[in-house]
């Protein structure tokens, strides 16, 4: 990863990822409060974490539209 970095490709790369893909593993543990998964198993742990995915998802349709959203 840090011969990747030094070169100016990588860079570029690695900024995007920051715009992309962080912002909204942000988003979910502050509003979520999806900083860590309160059930166990795999299961049961990728349900919550579907879960939480689709919250998010449900909340940026919303404010799309224009609509509020109460407790998701």
């Amino acid at each position: 990863m840090a011969r990747r970095l030094r070169t100016k490709a990588g860079r570029t790369d690695y900024a995007r990822r920051k715009a992309i893909v962080e912002p909204a593993f942000g988003q979910m543990k502050v509003r979520q409060a999806a900083g860590h998964l309160r059930l166990r198993g795999l299961a049961r742990a990728q349900g919550e974490w579907t879960l939480h995915v689709i919250c998010h998802n449900l909340r940026k349709l919303a404010n799309a539209s224009g609509v509020t959203l109460g407790a998701c």
